[in-house]
């Protein structure tokens, strides 16, 4: 199959190669870090006469992905680059920026990270904390596009109020903000006013409308627990069960799409999701025994999401409704999430999750999944206008 979409990344070393010839540089990356022929960056720099490659910052999730979520990741030597790899994500907020002395005798900053077009996704905070520093140390940075790969025209969803900012949720962005990471580094350059030297490698032949399957390369896992697109695809709305003692599926093969609890009959909640009616998708119901994280090793009901229409699927009302569901048969026993959640010990995780408490109240006191999402969908005007001017790629949106 030939590739629809050329990466950003590719021009480093064609168009753009000015940008890094004779530079020592550091790279932001992960395991996605990848050409359409799955060479990765960090080793296509290191082998490049051009260029020499200074060090590596690794985010969430550490640089080849091994470490689950939330969970620190340390600094270390890469056996094969001989380059010094710093951790983004460490025990404290600090960590998430580029350690003192790191940047020293770099000259440019590349990121190179696939993006999931959700809100919740860590990495899009990665990129904006590091452009700061880049910022404050005089160095140039450069950002390798990638597609969005739930499509750049659907968005959903709600802002963050004062007081609801964390990792989860660092700028104001709606919950499925449909742009690339190109087009948010320009946001975030203009509206946190930084001065920065900053470039975009643009991709070639990405549309708006397309999903990941259509740009014709192959799928690599952004995150332990983000092994499909059809995972990416649900994500901005399946992510808000992080903030319940629900299982999301993680310490299964299908996170976010298998979720439950031991308390749930898996029967009676599917037939009360498919009741709802969501468009683009149907309910099975299942039993699963998750081997880490909530209800490790316990038997739980729930149910399994299968995306009959992409195009359609409003995760957002997919992910509430399945919260509604779940509070209504599981009453007493469904709880909101209580320990400390991305840093963040003061507000609950759900809040922060929705960027409010208002949705969090709405569905205390009974309101319908459609409620809840009417609620957030009242500020979506306001941040498509505050994004137009950032779109790269055309600037149609539904």
């Amino acid at each position: 199959m030939t590739n629809a979409v050329h990466f950003g990344h590719e021009h480093l070393f064609g168009r753009d190669n000015s940008w890094i010839r004779g530079a020592r540089v550091g790279l932001i990356v992960n395991p996605t870090s990848v050409s359409s022929s799955l060479e990765h960056l960090a080793l296509r720099i290191h082998s490049s006469p051009e260029v020499e490659l200074g060090a590596i910052f690794g985010p969430e999730h550490g640089m080849w992905g091994a470490e689950q979520d939330m969970i620190s990741v340390q600094g270390e030597a890469d056996p094969l680059l001989g380059v010094p790899v710093y951790s983004l994500y460490g025990d404290t907020v600090d960590s998430l920026r580029p350690p003192e002395g790191s940047l020293d005798g770099l000259y440019v900053l590349i990121f190179d990270i696939q993006d999931v077009g959700a809100r919740y996704y860590t990495y899009v905070y990665t990129m904006m904390l590091a452009m700061e520093e880049a910022a404050k140390h005089g160095v140039r940075f450069i950002v390798c596009d990638r597609p969005n790969p739930i499509n750049g025209m659907n968005v959903e969803g709600n802002g963050i109020l004062d007081g609801f900012d964390s990792f989860v949720g660092m700028h104001n962005l709606a919950n499925r903000h449909g742009m690339t990471a190109g087009e948010l580094a320009l946001l975030f350059q203009e509206e946190r006013g930084m001065n920065l030297d900053l470039q975009i490698a643009w991709m070639e032949g990405w549309k708006r409308e397309m999903m990941y399957s259509e740009t014709g390369i192959p799928w690599v896992m952004p995150s332990p627990n983000m092994p499909t697109e059809d995972t990416a695809l649900i994500y901005p709305g399946m992510c808000l069960l992080e903030g319940t003692n629900l299982s999301e599926g993680r310490g299964t093969t299908r996170p976010f799409e298998l979720f439950g609890a031991p308390y749930l009959d898996g029967y009676a909640y599917a037939q009360a999701l498919n009741h709802e009616g969501i468009p683009g998708v149907l309910f099975r119901p299942v039993w699963f025994r998750p081997t880490f994280q909530k209800h490790g090793g316990v038997l739980c009901g729930g149910a399994q999401v299968h995306v009959t229409d992409p195009h359609v699927l409003s995760a957002l009302h997919l992910g509430i409704a399945t919260l509604v569901c779940a509070a209504r048969l599981g009453a007493e026993r469904f709880q909101w999430r209580s320990d400390a959640y991305e840093f963040v010990d003061t507000v609950p995780a759900i809040d922060l999750l929705f960027g409010s408490d208002e949705q969090r109240k709405l569905i205390e006191n009974g309101a319908s999944p459609l409620e809840v999402l009417e609620s957030m969908n009242r500020e979506l005007p306001a941040f498509l206008e505050r994004r137009a001017p950032f779109l790269h790629y055309g600037k149609e949106t539904v």
